[in-house]
């Protein structure tokens, strides 16, 4: 007698139960099983932070009882890729490999490729679906949009009723960070799992979002005019299919003519979400080389700079004790909570790159530990275009002064993270404003105006430049290449 059909369902970062295609399928099996890999490679990268292995335990938890109630043991083991999958398809005589796409940091990227190599040899199908609208082997971001909002209109998939578990595997104790080998504080939590990441959809759509486009420039509004969502869907506790169509539902519902277009602004940012993401699918390398190569060698720490690395700039931009408080009280509540408003996080990046003149990957680094919700293809094609090397986006310079007259003008954000703010212990600035960014402006716009970047620019806007219209991409003229002014170089 042949041995039954076996499924393994690999949770990775889509820790739900509801739209979720590898547990539909599981479910048509005779034998089903469910496994998280908490890997050394993800533990030992420059990437992680004990928060977010801490937030995907408290994900589990919930995660392992609700399969468990329908039949499915949920496994959860620590180590590579390969030797675990080895183990099971010898103890429990796998067939099937069952899992969503990821868009993942290079890490991932070598893991994936060494389990379709063991997948072949073993004979093991390996399945995959996309669970974003991100799209695999993409050939050209003509009509990608459309294709981003088919998947978002498609129906969201049901929770199966159950499955045709492994008989006897037993639930094992979660492992600690202390079992982990993970030591050092980590902040508090938000609210991880499911059922959380339902909840604060609810919450936002049902309340908070009113006023959502004045809200989510201010540290002091964003905190809750924002959905924070953000870590549910890194974590994918809950899928952007199921965002964006509780979206549509109560901005179609809703007769608050302003609560429409904050809704609407709010789902074109779901669209933007996947966007950035298409674009590390699609060139992997983004992730420690500039997207425009023309901005090769201009920063300390890039390849073919003589310039020497200024590691005390770098530890104050770090430690938020630039002497710029804006920045600094930024710094300080990221580094408490692991959340920041995007604005102030483009700010931040902005500061290290132009006023501090850092290069992009250390600093990119040192934030992707402290976000929570870090998502590699949003993540480094942020970094890249908040410092100049995309060589196709405006030049946003962010003003601290500016940023904190508009969205701090009586001091309360400032005073809430920096104790020490107006008083002798707070540091001189680190820079002279004027001069550095006079410096950053003379090197980025003539560089911009040469003849190869501007080439190169027009390729890198054929790969990865939004089509949302039928109009030409932004920055560009019908069939040539962007061309750089002074105005593109904006001082926000």
């Amino acid at each position: 007698m042949a041995e039954p059909a076996t499924a393994l369902v690999w949770f990775k970062r889509d820790l739900r139960l509801r739209d979720h295609a590898p547990l539909v399928e599981a479910a048509r099996f005779e034998r089903a099983l469910a496994l998280v890999l908490i890997e050394p490679a993800w533990l030992d990268s420059p990437e992680c932070h004990p928060r977010h292995v801490a937030y995907l335990l408290a994900c589990l938890a919930p995660l392992r009882e609700a399969l468990a109630a329908r039949g499915l043991p949920l496994l959860v083991r620590v180590g590579e890729a390969v030797p675990v999958l080895e183990a099971l398809r010898r103890t429990q005589g796998l067939s099937h490999l069952l899992s969503h796409e990821e868009t993942g940091p290079g890490w991932s990227y070598t893991r994936d490729k060494a389990v379709a190599a063991w997948c072949r040899t073993q004979g093991v199908a390996w399945l995959e679906w996309p669970q974003t609208g991100v799209v695999r082997r993409l050939r050209s971001r003509s009509g990608w949009a459309a294709q981003w909002a088919r998947r978002m209109q498609a129906p969201p998939l049901p929770r199966p009723a159950g499955w045709a578990g492994v008989p006897g595997l037993l639930p094992e104790p979660l492992p600690t960070l202390g079992d982990l080998g993970l030591s050092g504080q980590v902040p508090a939590l938000p609210p991880a799992g499911e059922a959380a990441a339902w909840a604060g959809l609810g919450s936002f759509l049902q309340g908070r979002a009113a006023g959502y486009r004045r809200a989510l420039s201010s540290p002091l509004s964003a905190e809750t005019g924002c959905s924070r969502l953000s870590e549910h869907l890194a974590f994918g506790t809950v899928s952007m299919r199921c965002v964006f169509q509780a979206t549509e539902r109560a901005r179609q519902a809703t007769p608050d003519a302003a609560l429409a277009r904050d809704l609407t602004s709010f789902g074109a940012r779901l669209r933007w979400h996947c966007h950035f993401m298409q674009k590390l699918e699609d060139e992997p390398a983004v992730e420690w080389r500039n997207f425009s190569r023309a901005h090769d060698g201009l920063r300390p720490a890039d390849a073919g700079c003589e310039a020497p690395w200024r590691q005390e700039l770098f530890e104050a931009w770090c430690e938020g004790r630039t002497g710029y408080p804006m920045v600094d009280a930024c710094m300080r509540q990221l580094r408490a909570t692991g959340w920041l408003n995007f604005r102030m996080r483009a700010m931040l990046v902005s500061f290290a790159a132009y006023h501090l003149w850092l290069h992009w990957r250390a600093p990119g680094l040192f934030l992707a530990r402290q976000f929570l919700d870090f998502e590699p293809g949003i993540h480094w094609s942020q970094m890249q275009m908040q410092s100049g090397t995309t060589g196709i986006n405006t030049l946003r310079i962010y003003s601290p002064a500016k940023q904190a007259a508009e969205h701090d003008p009586e001091g309360r954000y400032r005073r809430r993270w920096l104790s020490e703010w107006g008083t002798p212990a707070y540091p001189a600035p680190v820079v002279e404003e004027a001069t550095v960014l006079a410096h950053a402006k003379t090197v980025l716009y003539g560089l911009r105006q040469q003849a190869p970047a501007r080439a190169e620019a027009q390729a890198i806007q054929a790969r990865h430049g939004s089509r949302r219209s039928g109009l030409p991409p932004s920055g560009r003229r019908r069939g040539r290449a962007p061309v750089p002014s002074p105005s593109q170089m904006t001082f926000w």
